[in-house]
């Protein structure tokens, strides 16, 4: 029953989903989103939050190349708080609590109201190939969809399970359907799979809870805002709240452990590393008399509560005594019991940088089917894949970032260069140039890229060009404007801690000093009225870091070297004499399309590289020797 011609078919109506069927749309391809059920499009299906070390920064730079989920987190924040102000400039980004029901109907909002995108409620069990290029998708219904390209964004749906100690039954997130099909399809048309698993916690019903034996935690008191064009506001009315397990909790934990999932052999996807169960923590921490957990609100309207750092796959009773013997909660009721979901995903080193298969041309796939986990790092691959789908379809290159430009970026080579055999997770330490990659300049770094997709408007545009003068004219000003040695400034840093001055130097200079704040001296020297406080900090960075920032440009422009040496499609590693079986193994496998890559696939080493390069070298002289 054919149903349609479109230039990019999206497969899942997650965050990723939804990123990558908005971004290709407005890129002018005829878009088509089927997911198997409309009413949980962009749902959050465990914690309902957005942000925290990294997940952050990738979504501002989501925000910053057009995409929409740092303004759907500005439509339904509750609570909003900055996360690792100690830590420095490079790691410091937001964190916001959000309505699961505004975030889910923002989404909805976005997509029913996009031109050139339709939205339908099936579920795909088949893709349709034709000569090694993807020509479209068959439905449960018999529907027929044809497609120059198809984004694959199945999140934890694909082959789901869910397992509550030794009970397990065929289920997506939250009791919803699960996808099958799919998975056999993919293999085969000689794809490899394997399975995952992540987990979530019990939710309790607010009224159970007793909130006054807990810890409370505010909202910032400042105006905030995740978007680069979002109103800041300061919210009000809820808060998160800190109990810790104890003694008691462990002891229920382990005497239940014998019924776990984990241990009868049930369960055969690996779980997430950075993210543990709390049985987990217990397991891997036995000396550690307590565990923090964090009772966070859901939504304006509902009274149901998250309990962050609690997520489990025990037997249901034993849930109940868990949730228990923690303070404050002694007579909490579940409202929704915790679970472990296990799931298929695709290997994702079966894909090229711009993610797209290698085997399937035409196909993409963005989010947790690439083996990630979390709304964040789906929506930022989401968007990659919605952007390429649809330049694609237009013939053109498709859109590669490095390293250095976006941490999505990074996100992106680690999968397709390392793999990963646990679902994977955004971590600040994973990237090498953070310095370069802050929360606060990622307009700087991809808006000039998504106003050339075609992803930004006249006025956000107009927007940022405007903030960007501003800062330059500030920096002019600071460079200008000269302070001189004199009672009260002498006075003022020394309450600072800071030395004296000698002679008059530059405002400048002065806010290079560690222990001087810019917005500080602003209102001292009375510079006139105060610009943005985001536009301070990041000015302060820029001049505090400057040479620090110049030194890890300086690294990326030698590794850009690298970067520009392709490696020939037909390169036979096995002629590279003296490289270790491993690398010989890996590279043949994952056939990187740079020298800078190959050298970031794990197990391949800089003496490797090396012998590559001397075989490139050797290649290329005896092709020119050949040509005379």
């Amino acid at each position: 029953m054919m149903q349609g011609i479109y230039d990019v078919i999206v497969v899942g109506g997650g965050h990723g989903g939804c990123e990558a069927a908005l971004a290709a749309s407005r890129m002018g391809a005829s878009t088509l989103l089927l997911n198997l059920y409309v009413d949980n499009l962009a749902l959050m299906a465990c914690n309902p939050s957005i942000g925290g070390p990294a997940k952050g920064h990738l979504v501002r730079e989501i925000d910053a190349l057009g995409g929409e989920q740092a303004r759907a987190t500005d439509g339904s924040t509750l609570h909003i708080r900055w996360l690792n102000t100690s830590k420095g400039p490079a790691v410091r980004t937001l964190r916001a609590q959000c309505d699961l029901d505004d975030y889910h109907r923002y989404y909805l909002e976005r997509v029913q109201e996009q031109e050139n995108l339709h939205l339908h409620q099936d579920l795909v069990t088949e893709l349709l190939v034709d000569e090694g290029r993807i020509a479209g998708v068959v439905t449960r219904l018999g529907s027929v969809y044809r497609g120059r390209t198809v984004i694959l964004a199945t999140g934890t749906y694909l082959g789901g399970k869910v397992f509550i100690g030794r009970v397990n039954f065929s289920s997506g997130p939250l009791g919803q359907v699960a996808a099958l099909g799919l998975t056999e399809s993919l293999r085969r048309l000689g794809f490899e799979t394997g399975r995952l698993r992540t987990d979530t916690t019990p939710r309790l019903h607010a009224d159970s809870v007793d909130w006054s034996e807990l810890d409370r935690q505010e909202s910032a008191d400042e105006p905030l805002a995740f978007s680069h064009w979002g109103e800041k506001r300061a919210y009000r009315g809820f808060a998160c709240f800190l109990t810790r397990t104890g003694e008691a909790t462990h002891r229920v934990i382990r005497d239940a452990m014998d019924r776990s999932p984990f241990l009868t052999g049930d369960m055969e996807g690996k779980g997430p590393r950075y993210c543990p169960s709390i049985e987990d923590r217990v397991q891997r921490f036995p000396d550690r008399e307590s565990h923090p957990v964090f009772l966070e609100p859901v939504g304006r309207r509902n009274r149901e509560i998250y309990m962050q750092n609690f997520s489990t796959s025990l037997p249901y009773d034993a849930q109940v005594e868990m949730v228990h013997s923690l303070p404050g909660c002694s007579r909490a009721r579940i409202v929704r019991p915790g679970y472990a979901i296990e799931y298929d995903y695709l290997p994702p080193t079966q894909l090229l940088p711009w993610l797209e298969t290698k085997r399937v041309r035409g196909l993409f796939c963005a989010g947790q089917i690439n083996g990630t986990s979390g709304y964040e790092e789906a929506a930022a691959q989401g968007l990659l894949a919605g952007i390429n789908a649809a330049l694609a379809v237009r013939g053109d290159e498709p859109l590669q970032l490095g390293r250095h430009e976006a941490y999505m970026a990074v996100l992106v080579d680690d999968l397709v260069t390392k793999g990963t055999s646990e679902p994977y997770r955004m971590l600040t330490s994973r990237c090498e140039h953070r310095l370069l990659l802050r929360h606060d300049n990622a307009d700087h770094r991809l808006a000039p890229i998504g106003r050339r997709l075609g992803l930004l408007d006249d006025e956000r545009w107009k927007a940022l060009q405007g903030r960007w003068k501003e800062s330059d004219s500030l920096k002019d000003l600071l460079r200008s404007t000269f302070v001189r040695p004199g009672a009260a400034l002498l006075e003022r840093l020394a309450s600072l801690g800071s030395s004296p001055l000698s002679e008059k130097i530059s405002v400048l200079e002065l806010v290079r000093r560690p222990e001087i704040d810019l917005e500080a001296v602003w209102s001292l020297l009375d510079l006139g009225e105060p610009p943005d406080r985001d536009l301070l900090a990041c000015l302060q960075t820029e001049i505090r870091y400057e040479g620090y920032i110049a030194r890890q440009e300086r690294q990326v422009t030698r590794m850009e070297k690298m970067e520009r040496v392709p490696l020939p499609a037909d390169f036979d590693y096995a002629l590279v004499r003296g490289l270790s079986s491993e690398s010989l193994q890996k590279l043949t496998a994952i056939r990187p399309l740079t020298l800078g890559q190959a050298g970031r696939v794990s197990g391949v080493t800089p003496a490797d590289i090396q012998l590559i390069w001397v075989t490139l070298e050797a290649r290329r002289r005896s092709g020119e020797t050949r040509k005379t």
